[in-house]
């Protein structure tokens, strides 16, 4: 089915951007992403045109939520490029990249494995994870394993984690899903709290500092306001802004701005800071 998307969006950076671990590019120009059960394949055609893999019914009420096209990041994109230079540069470089709303169980558990882990380190533990006690999909490309639930996670034994390639996480990981398990409406709980009681209540999992619950309230909540700070962002902050943290002035858009430049910084090794 083709669709048309109207709005800046660049699948590759997306999937570049340390948003997402199990978004991949499986061919030229083909990207295959994951949410729940639900598989999509999509590919740019020309322009704003792209082919997909689903149903209309299916893009419309799966997809469109998830790649956030009810937003509007070129408008957002063109106002920051009369914003300070580097800021500017960093939007112009980073423009098509969206915050993807990802499933919060699944965005929380990922980014409690990724600290201090490699993207590629990550993305393998997270797919010998899903592989361990995922629900196993097949396609007309390749074999899915869905990402665990969090009743099956906390079915596996400590053994079983550590051979995910997991190390010290292993434990959290081993404790946070047995913390949800006997809290089973904690998930849906937090998506009504505020951001501040959000952090406070994603801080109180076993594993989850400052940077892991921003990540999970960005990425897997879409709370937009969050800018998690990493060693690329803090370096940025260092080198660019004084060592002063600039994103509480962006308000509501602080996460969109932090990825454009992380991705930025990341992709050029901080080469372009002044």
């Amino acid at each position: 089915m083709h669709i048309y998307i109207r709005d800046n969006m660049d699948l590759y950076k997306i999937i570049h951007s340390g948003q997402c671990f199990r978004a991949a590019e499986i061919e030229n120009n083909l990207y295959r992403f994951i949410t729940g059960r639900h598989i999509l394949y999509i590919s740019p055609i020309h322009g704003i045109r792209y082919d997909v893999s689903c149903s209309r019914y299916q893009w419309n009420h799966v997809w469109k939520p998830y790649f956030d096209l009810s937003s509007n990041y070129r408008k957002l994109e063109e106002a920051l490029k009369m914003d300070n230079s580097y800021l500017a540069r960093a939007a112009e470089y980073s423009q098509g990249i969206h915050i993807l709303r990802q499933d919060p169980w699944e965005t929380l558990i990922t980014f409690i494995i990724s600290q201090r882990k490699s993207i590629p380190a990550i993305q393998t533990s997270v797919e010998k994870l899903c592989r361990s006690c995922g629900e196993k999909i097949k396609t007309s490309k390749e074999t899915i394993y869905t990402f665990p639930t969090a009743a099956a996670l906390s079915r596996l034994t400590m053994e079983d984690l550590k051979a995910c390639s997991l190390g010290y996480r292993a434990s959290y990981i081993y404790k946070t899903a047995r913390a949800i398990q006997k809290r089973p409406h904690l998930m849906k709980d937090m998506a009504t709290m505020n951001d501040e009681t959000l952090i406070e209540t994603l801080m109180k999992l076993p594993g989850v500092g400052i940077k892991v619950a921003s990540c999970t309230a960005l990425f897997g909540f879409h709370r937009t306001a969050m800018a998690p700070v990493d060693v690329w962002i803090q370096r940025v902050i260092d080198q660019y802004y004084g060592g002063i943290n600039p994103f509480p002035h962006y308000g509501k858009v602080a996460g969109i701005i932090q990825q454009y430049l992380f991705y930025y910084a990341q992709s050029t090794g901080m080469k372009n800071i002044p």
